[in-house]
Formats: C-alpha cells, structure tokens, sequence
C-alpha cells in the first residue's frame, strides 16, 4: 500500500497535479537550488558544488560511459573521487571560492547508495554547515533502505533517474542491477528496479523530501512512455521530472539523440502529471558554481584527472 502524501508548498504545484510531497525541510527552493528552480533567474541565481564521492554502480545502463577527465561535460564523469573524509574540506575551499553556493550535491560518479560513501560526506557537511541544502542523485535501487539515513543526514532534494515503469523497456536499458549480492538479469533486474524505486521515492516522499524524476529521453525505446512514467511516479509522490535528452555512447552509440520537437512533446506529455524543470545543463559529478556562469571545479579539485581514480560496476 502506498504511503499518504502530505499537501506541497503552492509554488511546486503544477495546474494538474495536486498530490505532492510537502516542499523540504530548508525553506524555499526557488533562487536556492539551480536543479529545482522552476524560472531561468533562479536556476542561473545559485551555485552547487557536486561531490564525486561515489566509486561504485550497482545497475548497467547502456548509454551509461563513467569516466575520468577534466573536459567532459555531461553526467558520470569527474577529475577524480574524493573520499567522504575530505567532504567538509572540500565545501569549505568551494565556499571561499564561491559564497553564492548554497547547495551541495552527491551525483557519482557512480550511483550514490550503492555504498556508504555519500552518506558519511553527507552527515559530516550537515554537521559542519547546517545552513546548505543537501541533495542526492541516485538510481533509487536502495533509496527505500536508505531513506531515514538520508533524512537524518539533512538531505532535503532528491533526484531518482526513471527511465520506464515497463519492465520490458526497463530491461531494454538496464539488463543487469546488482542488489544484495544477487545479480539480476532481463525482466527480473528491470521489474526489482522499478519497485524498489516506486518504494523508495514513496519512503522519502513520506519524509518530507522534495523529489525530482530524471528520465533519459531515447526515441523509439521509452519516448512514447514518458506519460506512463510521469504519472507513476507523480502517485508515488515525485514533484518535478527533468526530460535528459540521449547522448549517445557506450551501448546506445548508434541511436540517435531526440530533437528539439521530440522532447517539446516529451515535456508536454510528463507536464500533464508533473511540474516540468527545464534548465537542465547535464552537470559533471564534480561541477562547481552557477550553472552557465562560472565554472569553478578545476580550482576545488585540481586541473588534473585523477591518475589513481577506479569505478566499479556492481
């Protein structure tokens, strides 16, 4: 049975969704957080330090290609991994950098809960900078098992990638997940995935968190389910959904990225369930600053790739 979803604040509610989680625990996300600011100024107000304090993955995604340099700007790559134990040091060389920043992120390079990496980096900012809105990134395999941990560590935003709620065209994108030292296959790995992310944004839902959908737009495999997926996740008690247009590499090199049109009628086809955010810049695991504006990362983290930097896949 799902969880009862309190009412949201009135500025994250779109025209034909009215069952939205309560806004956060940080009051105001407009101007503040540049992923759920709603208008062009407040996404370009704010800057967010990310932290690629994630060395692992714990599902295979075919676009998926993690990687470590410093040109790259897309999602899964980073200079190097930072360990949790330098999290607070990190924050404060970026805050001297930058005081605007006012949001720390964890977004990999892997997947964030598939070790206690972030967690740790995570309880030891909120313990040392109370006053910063923390956010997550994740595939939502164990979101459900991590919920209250992430509450109790501050973490108000929480963005979970959805690609379908159709096991065949989950399996399609992801063949393989790894949970409980069990590994999944086909339409078994696709249907455990979808559940136990249907469970965990209900669990942080139910927390109090603001939760926004991630869904990689890949035409002719899930763009005509992009409604099935919004509503899905609107009733599990998501807020906002980013539509991530393809980039194609590693298995999914062949297909084509969707066009300006196919992911205008995407947006309009999640907007009837879901507030649409649409400023999405595809951020680095390690990108720091105003999105657009000012790119601080080479001097928080070194102009260097990391040299002795590893990823693991499940």
């Amino acid at each position: 049975m799902s969880l009862p979803l309190p009412p949201v604040a009135e500025d994250l509610r779109c025209p034909s969704q009215r069952r939205f989680p309560e806004a956060t625990p940080f009051p105001g996300l407009e101007g503040r957080h540049p992923c759920f600011s709603l208008t062009p100024e407040g996404h370009g107000r704010a800057g967010r330090l990310h932290l690629p304090v994630s060395p692992a993955c714990n599902i295979t995604c075919r676009f998926c290609q993690r990687d470590f340099n410093r040109d790259e700007i897309r999602p899964g790559v980073a200079r190097k991994l930072v360990a949790p134990e330098q999290a607070v040091a990190v924050v404060t060389r970026a805050l001297d950098l930058s005081p605007d920043i006012s949001v720390v992120g964890i977004a990999g390079p892997g997947d964030t809960l598939c070790t206690d990496h972030a967690l740790r980096a995570f309880t030891a900012i909120h313990a040392a900078f109370p006053d910063l809105l923390l956010c997550l990134s994740t595939n939502g395999l164990r979101l459900a098992d991590r919920a209250e941990a992430l509450h109790a560590a501050g973490v108000g935003t929480v963005t979970v990638t959805v690609n379908a709620v159709d096991p065949a065209i989950q399996a399609e994108i992801s063949p393989t997940i790894t949970d409980q030292g069990r590994r999944f296959e086909g339409l078994a790995a696709a249907t455990r995935l979808i559940e136990r992310q249907l469970a965990g944004i209900r669990a942080v839902a139910a927390l109090g968190a603001v939760i926004k959908i991630n869904m990689v737009l890949i035409p002719g495999l899930n763009d005509t389910h992009v409604e099935r997926v919004a509503a899905t996740v609107a009733e599990a008690g998501a807020s906002l959904i980013n539509l991530i247009p393809l980039l194609p590499g590693a298995d999914f090199l062949t297909r084509r990225a969707p066009t300006a049109a196919e992911v205008s009628a995407a947006q309009a086809a999640a907007g009837r369930h879901l507030t649409v955010f649409s400023h999405c810049r595809r951020c680095r695991a390690d990108a720091c600053g105003i999105p657009g504006k000012t790119d601080l990362s080479a001097a928080v983290y070194g102009a260097e790739a990391g040299q002795d930097s590893t990823f693991s896949h499940g």
